[in-house]
């Protein structure tokens, strides 16, 4: 069997991202741009003021104070997105509120609760202000030429309101990846149905659609196919033909009703690879199935969703020109013992208490989904091992 870094290196080694397309920024949310997004002005563009108060020469009101107060005529005023026409001279002063651009001669802005207006047009000015307080500089979020997003990184929420803010319409992003996702099992019905004796619940399709969905990933289709070998090449070869990643959930074992495998082989895919050294999700497969990559999954939920996140989405975020794909990974403290008498890696699922520690997120069967939706991260465990209390370990978090 192939240690779980062979696999990945093996699978990340035959994938390049996708080519290119271009989007708006108001759907670029989640999306890798293919090359750096430089600031084409500074952020602010403008001096302006960072409140509501009055432009003054800080020479004129350098020994303002509630005694001693500096008496200056106000001569206009200035709102955000106006441009202003007066002069600020000396004696001056002009009204200004938050965001709008600094009128010339001006060199601060005194804050309006350190202000007071005896009579119209005059204003008495309490503290002193030293240059350019009050003030925020042009360029002083963002200089032009700097780096707002780098190739390779995913865009976040909080870079739109910066690359809207800095005039981005639309950018060029690596497309993203279709995906068919396809269950398999005569014992699988769909959702809403009546279930008969030995039959289930297709639970798998949208575990792996709620997955797709955390990445935004187009699903083309999701299907169900039951254990013969025609209805499961019929269903393989559209999938390929339809998505650039086809991914099955079970029938990838040896047992008799196992005819992803068969399948493959008979359509003229290729096995790149068969069996993980992990546990849950020893029996994954590799390979490909015309221009498309194929994952196959074990059926048992807890499986396949610790394939997927262990191999299947680092995959699908190298298509889409993520440079980095590996999951979030952060130190914590062990509330209990934990043990693995098998001879396999295993990837427990725990969460974090109050107290911000790691436990047992309950029973690790591969067909327990209870300690799977309260888990917050796995702890990847060697064979053999037994660690106490208060060890501290590295999970990789699964939200």
């Amino acid at each position: 069997m192939m240690t779980l870094e062979e696999a990945l290196d093996r699978i990340l080694s035959s994938i390049n991202p996708l080519p290119e397309e271009v989007v708006a920024i108001s759907e670029a949310v989640g999306r890798v741009p293919t090359q750096a997004l430089l600031a084409p002005t500074d952020l602010p563009p403008f001096d302006n003021s960072a409140f509501d108060g009055y432009a003054v020469r800080s020479v004129d009101v350098a020994r303002a104070s509630k005694e001693n107060p500096v008496i200056l005529e106000a001569t206009g005023s200035v709102k955000a997105g106006e441009a202003p026409v007066e002069i600020v001279g000396p004696g001056t002063c002009m009204r200004i509120l938050t965001g709008a651009l600094l009128p010339a001669g001006a060199d601060a802005v005194v804050m309006q609760e350190d202000t007071r207006i005896p009579r119209e047009g005059v204003v008495e000015v309490l503290d002193a202000v030293k240059a350019w307080e009050g003030v925020r500089m042009a360029g002083d979020d963002v200089r032009r030429g700097a780096v707002l997003a780098d190739a390779g990184e995913a865009l976040r929420p909080a870079h739109m309101g910066l690359l809207a803010g800095s005039g981005f319409a639309r950018i060029a992003v690596h497309r993203r990846p279709r995906v068919t996702l396809l269950s398999t099992g005569n014992e699988l019905i769909p959702l809403g149905g009546v279930l008969k004796p030995g039959q289930i619940y297709d639970s798998n399709s949208l575990l792996m659609r709620a997955l797709a969905d955390q990445d935004r990933l187009p699903i083309v289709h999701t299907g169900h196919i039951p254990d013969t070998l025609e209805q499961t090449m019929a269903e393989l070869h559209d999938a390929a033909r339809q998505a650039d990643v086809v991914v099955t959930t079970g029938g990838v074992s040896v047992g008799d009703a196992d005819f992803v495998k068969p399948a493959m082989a008979a359509l003229g895919g290729s096995l790149d690879l068969w069996r993980i050294a992990i546990k849950p999700g020893k029996p994954f497969a590799f390979g490909r199935l015309g221009a498309a990559y194929w994952f196959g999954l074990p059926g048992n939920p807890v499986s396949a969703f610790v394939t997927w996140w262990l191999l299947v989405r680092p995959a699908l975020r190298r298509l889409m020109g993520r440079r980095s794909t590996r999951g979030r990974r952060v130190l914590a403290c062990l509330a209990e013992p934990v043990a693995n008498r098998g001879d396999r890696r295993h990837f427990i699922r725990v969460r974090f208490d109050d107290a911000g520690k790691v436990r047992l997120a309950g029973v690790q069967a591969s067909h327990v989904q209870s300690s799977l939706a309260i888990a917050d991260a796995l702890l990847d465990m060697p064979p053999g091992a037994h660690w106490e209390t208060g060890r501290e370990v590295m999970v990789e978090c699964v939200d």
